[in-house]
């Protein structure tokens, strides 16, 4: 027993001597000397110390400490040793408590770690820390824990790159984040918005940080961007545009279409669209034709004819005999008419021999005769004088009623009805003094037509105002019908005689006028084709290597000679000019003129660069109801087609637009747009305005109704006539829009103040026949109304104009005036932006500077693996058709800049070029030196020198 006691106790001596040696072998924490550890160790139950929390490694941000623990149960003491070496006692923060379930002592120790311990550092590895904790049985150590300094570098070691992928492609879009302590995580953004790779099977964002979209969708184009982070900071790359495009595919052909003409040879034609897919996002547009046309043949209509007639019948017991005829010379075929008028014929046959109440004529006795025609006689002459005295009577009481007018009028009704039906009707034939008689009748054989009061030539014009027109001369009958609008027959154009008269001519006529004689008006009638007219307007410019632009000022009608088109050290002058004359240009058939002649020279220039040439048309191209042709005057004076605006053609380009077709060409001459109306819909736009004048007599007033083709040119020929003849614009000119659908043109005079103005009878409505609007010609097409004041002190007019074609489209023309010179308000005919600087020359003439055109064709003229640039720019600019044309020109680019030049002379910036380069540049890097400001800055450069 002792013995056993005896070796317990020397085991536990045994025991605290080797603790006690161990502890003391060790350097004291907190010193660097070796000072030993305190002698006498508080006494504790004996297990080795367990450590309940380890230290972590952490990382220091930016200047702010890390702390590290450790906690350890049953632990008599708690030191750190960074690298080492020990922390001082005075650097650890230690806390003690009792665990409950065991009843050993818990000790939890603290330390802080600062940057600038860690960058003092320097050794093999990274700065750490461990825990040592002692018991009465030993010591333990913790995990060693690494301190480090975290960053992230602000530039990515690879930035996303953009792509241009077709539809279904595989899009791999790489990054490597930049370098980080520690390493960064990345996440990608697609418009700003987290791409989450678990919702989407065909993206994959795990693969190194790169982005896999194993098959393009339209979906997918966007701006990508890749974001790296960590405790730091975060970064994000450059951004970078996926396009997903597709190329363009044609449809299916369409049917081919009818044959154009339903008689002879014609052609028919079918068509198919790039829509098959559509090209989307700068996808490659479709090659080839996309119109196709094949000629045709179409039956024509035979009409019938008569055969002779068959020989007389015996003659029948009525005494009667017949003949007749059949319509088979030819019989009508292919929808042809059949003979008009009648198939059989019958006639007496016995010269007054036959047989009555079955006697012969000769017995009957020749008393009964005698005495029955004494009888008609007798009726007959007595009917005859009071016919004759009622219609002596009657006449004489109403020229008394309407000697203001100087018209003989038969029927009342011509007082009771605004708009009336009358015939003018000549009592002479072939008299020497009729106006224009050798023209042919404008509408049917019958020789009349609706609203001869509306003039077409200047020439009638003049002479039919207020004292022609409404006052007629002694030997014209009106004759007044229960109708509601004017119609006059005449034989040939205007068969109504001259006369002399005592009257002057209408003041504002021109001054040929003002120097004849009353007396003397019949010569001056006629040689009226001997009178000197306008004939056309003409601007010249001088022009060199550099080229400019030739505009004809208030028309329409310009001209762009590009940069280079004329060779260095050359210079031409250059002339436009538009006819305006009789058109020389004669429409066959249903063909109608568009446009103004315009000519351009000389025509022995050569261009090396296609010039652009800016022709105004009145049709309306919003839909498709017309094939449109441009056609140019040969050298013996016919006009040849040049091309249908339709077609695919390597000659020319022809670009419409609402009002304008801009056409590209390589030799000068006269041009003109001509029109066929496919359908009844097909629509002409008309500008109708009004003006007003005082006529000869003090109380009058003479609106005059203009309605003419919608190009400036038209309507400057009517401001021109018009400021001769003292005539002030009363409204705004506006369009009206009229159908190939056969109806006419009526004009009416509305809302006259009563007791204050009259309107002269049979002139409140006028028509104007279908066939002279509608192939006008542009010659000026007006109608006249006389209004009559009842007082001089009426000063002030108010009505409304109605212009409307009957079965289609109609408009209002307000006027309100004042007839005194002194209260007019003036209304500007013309804009004064487009009369200035009718030649430009050099790059002022240009809104494009020289030194940004060359960089877009340096661009765009060069192919890429996508395909040719320059019909994505074609395309931004609204140019899908006839890409073949630009194909053949040796720089494409530089032609579809002229083409735009032309296009958008009266833009005030180049914001539609703007946006066009913006979409197509963001894959072109030589284009990013061309900025938006650097386009502003030359638009306010260009509208500087030309005053705008």
């Amino acid at each position: 027993m002792i013995l056993v006691l005896v070796k317990a106790l020397s085991d536990v001596c045994a025991g605290t001597s080797g603790f006690l040696l161990d502890f003391s072998s060790q350097t004291s924490p907190g010193t660097d000397n070796g000072e030993a550890l305190p002698e006498s160790i508080p006494s504790a139950p004996g297990t080795l110390p367990h450590f309940i929390e380890e230290p972590d490694d952490a990382y220091i941000i930016k200047s702010n400490p890390i702390a590290l623990r450790c906690k350890a149960r049953p632990a008599m003491q708690i030191f750190f040793k960074c690298n080492g070496e020990w922390v001082h006692q005075n650097e650890h923060v230690s806390e003690e408590s009792l665990d409950e379930s065991s009843g050993l002592k818990v000790r939890e120790v603290f330390i802080n770690v600062t940057r600038q311990q860690v960058e003092d550092f320097h050794g093999p590895e990274d700065y750490w820390c461990q825990c040592v904790a002692w018991s009465h049985l030993g010591t333990s150590k913790s995990r060693k824990a690494s301190v480090r300094i975290a960053y992230l570098r602000k530039n990515f070691e690879q930035d996303p790159q953009g792509r241009e992928v077709p539809i279904e492609g595989m899009i791999v879009l790489h990054c490597r984040p930049p370098e980080g302590v520690p390493a960064a995580e990345v996440e990608w953004l697609k418009n700003e918005e987290p791409i989450d790779s678990e919702q989407d099977e065909n993206i994959d964002t795990r693969a190194d940080h790169n982005l896999i979209i194993r098959q393009a969708r339209l979906s997918d184009s966007g701006n990508y961007t890749c974001m790296a982070a960590n405790i730091v900071a975060k970064r994000r790359s450059l951004s970078a545009t996926v396009v997903v495009y597709v190329n363009g595919g044609w449809s299916s052909w369409t049917e081919w279409s009818a044959c154009n003409v339903r008689c002879g040879r014609g052609w028919q034609k079918r068509s198919r669209t790039c829509t098959n897919p559509a090209p989307l996002n700068g996808g490659a547009f479709c090659e080839g034709m996309s119109v196709q046309k094949i000629t045709c043949t179409s039956l024509c209509p035979v009409d019938g004819s008569w055969e002779v007639w068959s020989e007389w019948s015996v003659c029948s017991p009525e005494c009667e005999h017949l003949r007749i005829r059949e319509c088979t010379a030819p019989p009508p075929r292919n929808g042809g008419k059949f003979c008009e008028g009648l198939s059989q014929e019958s006639e007496n046959c016995t010269d007054g021999l036959c047989i009555l109440d079955k006697k012969p004529l000769h017995e009957i006795k020749p008393q009964s005769i005698e005495n029955a025609s004494d009888i008609a006689l007798y009726s007959g002459l007595g009917a005859a004088v009071v016919a004759v005295a009622v219609l002596v009577i009657g006449v004489t009481l109403y020229r008394r009623s309407q000697s203001d007018y100087g018209v003989d009028v038969i029927d009342s009704s011509a007082l009771t009805g605004g708009f009336q039906t009358f015939n003018f009707k000549t009592v002479r034939q072939g008299n020497s003094l009729l106006l224009n008689s050798a023209m042919q009748p404008d509408l049917t054989v019958s020789r009349t037509y609706s609203g001869p009061i509306c003039l077409q030539d200047p020439l009638d014009k003049e002479l039919m105002t207020e004292s022609s027109l409404f006052n007629p001369l002694s030997d014209i009958k009106v004759k007044v019908q229960s109708s509601f609008m004017v119609s006059l027959g005449v034989s040939e154009r205007a068969e109504y005689h001259g006369k002399n008269h005592s009257r002057t001519f209408p003041h504002g006529n021109n001054h040929s006028f003002s120097t004849m004689h009353p007396r003397n008006k019949t010569p001056y009638i006629q040689n009226l084709s001997s009178l000197p007219t306008r004939t056309e307007l003409r601007t010249t410019g001088v022009f060199g290597h550099l080229g400019g632009r030739l505009v004809m000022p208030n028309t329409g009608v310009s001209l762009l000679i590009p940069h280079g088109a004329i060779p260095e050290e050359n210079s031409w002058e250059i002339y436009m000019s538009i006819n305006q004359g009789e058109p020389s240009l004669q429409s066959d058939g249903s063909e109608v003129l568009l446009s103004p002649e315009v000519t351009c020279g000389p025509p022995d220039m050569i261009v090396t660069t296609p010039f652009a040439l800016t022709i105004p048309h009145c049709a309306d191209v919003s839909s498709e109801h017309w094939n449109i042709h441009l056609k140019k005057r040969t050298q013996q004076g016919k006009w040849e087609e040049v091309m249908s605006v339709e077609d695919e053609s390597t000659s020319c380009y022809c670009l419409l637009d609402p009002f304008a077709c801009h056409v590209l060409l390589d030799s000068f001459g006269t041009y003109a747009l001509t029109g066929e109306p496919i359908t009844d819909c097909a629509v002409k736009q008309l500008k109708v305005a009004v003006f007003g004048c005082m006529s000869c007599n003090s109380l009058d007033y003479n609106l005059r109704v203009y309605c003419v083709d919608n190009t400036p040119c038209a309507f400057q020929e009517v401001v021109s006539d018009e400021r001769h003849q003292g005539g002030q614009l009363l409204e705004e000119p506006k369009l009206l829009h009229f159908k190939g659908n056969t109806f006419s043109l009526q004009i009416s005079v509305l809302d006259i103040p009563p007791f204050l103005w009259r309107i002269k009878p049979f002139t409140a409505c006028q028509e104007v026949p279908f066939s002279r609007v509608w192939c006008s010609n542009r010659q000026p097409l007006h109608c006249a109304f006389s209004l009559e004041r009842y007082t001089p002190t009426t000063t002030q007019l108010s009505c409304k104009i109605c212009i409307r074609q009957l079965k289609g489209h109609e408009q209002i023309l307000q006027v309100q005036t004042s007839i005194l010179e002194s209260e007019r308000e003036t209304i500007t005919f013309f804009a004064q932006e487009d009369s200035t600087f009718p030649a430009q020359t050099g790059p002022k003439a240009f809104k494009i500077p020289y030194s940004i055109r060359q960089r877009i064709c340096a661009t765009f003229d060069t192919p890429n693996a996508k395909g040719k640039d320059w019909q994505m720019l074609a395309q931004k600019n609204s140019i899908n058709r006839n890409l073949s044309y630009f194909a053949t020109q040796s720089s494409p680019s530089a032609v579809i800049l002229n083409l735009w030049e032309a296009r958008h002379q009266h833009d005030g910036d180049l914001d539609s070029l703007a946006c066009a380069l913006e979409e197509i540049g963001r894959t072109h890097t030589k284009l990013s030196n061309i900025s938006e400001s650097q386009l502003d800055e030359a638009d306010f450069n260009y509208s500087r020198q030309n005053g705008l």
